[in-house]
């Protein structure tokens, strides 16, 4: 990768931060577990308009609102798991939710706000982003800044809140594309989520989750492949199974998308392969006797 220089890795650290930390999940037809602590507010968000389906053991426990694609939960007492339907307006999907509460230990840190996102099946089209694009960037502010920034926001805030900048078109990339090459210290899962262009940088960004038991700390020298800039949406992850466990990284790439900027893959050399015997050579179980 070719080196960052500082003032630009500075910029990007800054354009995620801007977004704001959230616990991102991904709904995969499994219920998803949301932790609440008795007297905080957590926020959900997700991509379209929900309606919600609560219990009636809940009526007077938990206290939810909705706004559109925001849904808003407060615990005024402990809960056991109980499950909760988020159903979209428009298709009528359904995303579950197992919800639980427990009182406020000393010292603990508030929730974080959650964002659901969908995943795709590998190989489908992307929609292209239809919103308006009205804002114009500050002509000192370097495109792959503009970009990462537009790209944390769309991930990790409310769409509504997206500030929309012109010239910035959603582009298809491959959910299915191989990364194998692009961070092979780390032992991490890495897949394609969606990807941005102005002008002629391309934005991709790819979920990261650790698959190992322990903390890891994320730089961007340790990404493989020609990109302009790199930055992670957080610097470390949790252990695998814990909800610090997945980020994201933002790649900009010059002139094409990321598939052609990652290195390629080197196959292994088939050992089983036998190679025809010339005059005189001896085949592996050593020369036959004379007789």
């Amino acid at each position: 990768m070719k080196p960052v220089p500082s003032w630009l890795a500075g910029l990007l650290v800054a354009a995620c931060a801007s977004a704001h930390a959230v616990q991102l999940v991904r709904w995969e037809r499994l219920p998803l577990a949301v932790p609440l602590v008795v007297g905080q507010e957590r926020v959900v968000f997700l991509d379209h308009s929900v309606r919600v389906r609560l219990p009636a053991s809940l009526d007077s426990r938990l206290r939810i609102q909705s706004a559109g694609d925001t849904v808003y939960l407060r615990a005024s007492e402990p809960i056991a798991p109980t499950r909760l339907e988020l159903q979209d307006v428009d298709s009528g999907q359904v995303i579950f939710l197992d919800v639980s509460a427990e009182a406020a230990k000393a010292g603990q840190p508030t929730l974080e706000p959650m964002r659901i996102v969908e995943a795709a099946p590998p190989g489908a089209p992307q929609k292209d982003d239809d919103r308006a694009s009205v804002a114009v960037p500050a002509p000192d502010t370097p495109v792959p800044v503009v970009l990462t920034r537009y790209a944390a926001q769309s991930l990790y805030a409310p769409l509504r809140t997206v500030e929309p900048v012109a010239g910035i078109a959603r582009v298809n990339v491959r959910r299915d594309l191989a990364l194998d090459t692009l961070m092979p210290a780390l032992p991490v899962r890495l897949r394609a989520m969606a990807a941005w262009r102005l002008a002629d940088e391309w934005v991709t960004a790819i979920l990261l989750t650790n698959t190992s038991p322990h903390d890891l700390s994320l730089d961007p020298r340790l990404l493989q492949g020609d990109f302009v800039a790199a930055a992670f949406q957080h610097p470390s992850l949790g252990p695998a199974g814990q909800s610090t466990d997945t980020t994201v990284a933002y790649l900009v790439t010059h002139g094409h998308g990321l598939a052609e900027s990652l290195l390629p893959a080197i196959s292994r050399i088939d050992a089983t392969v036998n190679l025809p015997l010339t005059a005189g050579s001896e085949t592996m179980e050593g020369p036959r006797d004379e007789k």
